[in-house]
């Protein structure tokens, strides 16, 4: 069941005939998805991706042993879950993320109907090129620059002047805190776009959280993949010129103005770090729970400072109307059991927001959330080799706790807290 294959096939349409014939209805296999690029390795080559979605393991087999004997390139099988009791694939070093990076549910150039830049050949070309950076990037390299058009850049003034002045009185402490370094160091100006990476290497000198130029919208447990290793996969393009206060997705206003901000405070570092870590190998239906609780803390989290109530949450931050109307919000204490089966719109103004303690209180939350999860093991980050460690046997338990209790220098107790 959700088998995703990795086809690479030579252009010439001709080659295509036999596995297409594989893929039929009376083996109970129902293709979900399939998209074409073309190859990084050679311009006259395509690389195809499928889902198929079915309930037969032997039906599968025999699709991709097709595929492997009828065609001239090369067939690489990325997932699969056998059974319902077999713990998800998750990524356990930090290369691990070049995996799926690239398994996005739409193209940064695919475009819906009623998107303000659907019938803007100019702005869809625009898109592809910054789709095409991410589609090419692997971890380790440097993000490559971006030389933004005046029209991008009187775009990002718009939501930039507008929303600075809603920052004193909405945004929380934390944020305004950061704001102003990101203003010193990051190029962050009404007549700049700042690039990813500046801001990347600021935003590890402060927390270890990097950024990743991703090509479009990845699933939730792909994206809370990235957040165990403190990676953030951000977009890079910019909303369309003729609406600069609506976006129908992430871009690179939401991205930075709204998340970067925050990643850089070493307590909402760790909150969202708490996220991702929960989501290894965690059941699809418990992905799910976890994105929505994602979606009323990151995305839309609001938390009590003092007697007033501040926004945190990205969605709100970089929403320039939604934060003007703060005073007719539905405020419910953050619970993450309540919080996970909120139904929530995406492209409008939220029915009821939650109202966190503190970050501090929300992880702790979380991370009690977290412990319903049923895996047959623990995770711990890292930070030193940047990977995974499953915890599922007692003598890597006494390993664990005979490192934090041997944590006597002020560095190894520092290092100590950021893994609880």
């Amino acid at each position: 069941k959700n088998g995703r294959v990795f086809v690479e096939l030579q252009q010439d349409a001709e080659s295509h005939g036999p596995e297409t014939s594989l893929l039929t209805a009376e083996k109970g296999i129902n293709l979900t998805h399939i998209e074409s690029r073309p190859s990084r390795s050679n311009s006259q080559e395509y690389e195809i991706f499928i889902n198929v979605d079915t309930a037969c393991s032997q039906a599968l087999d025999e699709v991709i042993d097709g595929l492997r004997t009828q065609i001239s390139g090369h067939v690489h099988e990325l997932s699969r879950n056998k059974q319902k009791d077999t713990v998800p694939w998750f990524p356990h070093e930090i290369h691990d993320l070049d995996r799926f990076a690239n398994q996005i549910l739409s193209y940064g150039s695919e475009l819906d109907a009623d998107h303000p830049g659907f019938t803007d050949p100019v702005y869809r070309a625009r898109r592809k090129e910054f789709a095409d950076i991410a589609y090419n990037y692997r971890h380790g390299q440097a993000i490559p620059m971006v030389e933004y058009t005046k029209e991008e850049k009187d775009t990002w003034g718009v939501v930039f002047r507008e929303l600075k002045t809603l920052y004193p009185t909405h945004a929380c402490r934390e944020h305004n805190r950061v704001f102003p370094l990101l203003e010193k160091y990051c190029g962050y100006r009404e007549d700049n776009i700042p690039q990813l990476e500046d801001i990347s290497k600021f935003l590890q000198s402060c927390t270890g959280f990097r950024l990743r130029p991703v090509a479009g919208l990845l699933s939730s447990r792909d994206f809370l993949a990235g957040l165990a290793f403190r990676v953030f996969h951000s977009t890079q393009y910019i909303r369309h010129s003729s609406k600069p206060m609506y976006t129908p997705e992430p871009d690179i206003c939401h991205e930075l103005l709204g998340h970067v901000p925050l990643f850089a405070d070493p307590s909402f570092a760790r909150f969202s770090q708490e996220i991702g870590l929960a989501s290894l190998g965690a059941p699809d239906e418990f992905i799910e729970k976890l994105a929505t609780v994602y979606w009323f803390t990151v995305e839309f989290g609001l938390c009590k400072q003092g007697s007033e109530i501040k926004a945190y949450g990205a969605g709100l931050l970089s929403s320039f109307g939604e934060l003007q109307v703060s005073t007719y919000w539905r405020l419910h204490t953050f619970d993450p059991e309540k919080t996970c089966i909120q139904k929530y719109p995406i492209t409008e103004f939220q029915p009821v927001y939650f109202v966190a303690e503190s970050f501090e209180d929300a992880k702790e939350k979380v991370r009690k959330f977290a412990g319903t999860i049923p895996r047959p093991f623990s995770v711990r980050y890292n930070p030193y080799t940047q990977s995974i460690e499953v915890l599922d046997n007692t003598q890597q338990l006494r390993n664990l706790a005979d490192a934090i209790s041997g944590a006597s220098c002020p560095d190894a107790a520092s290092h100590a807290a950021t893994l609880q």
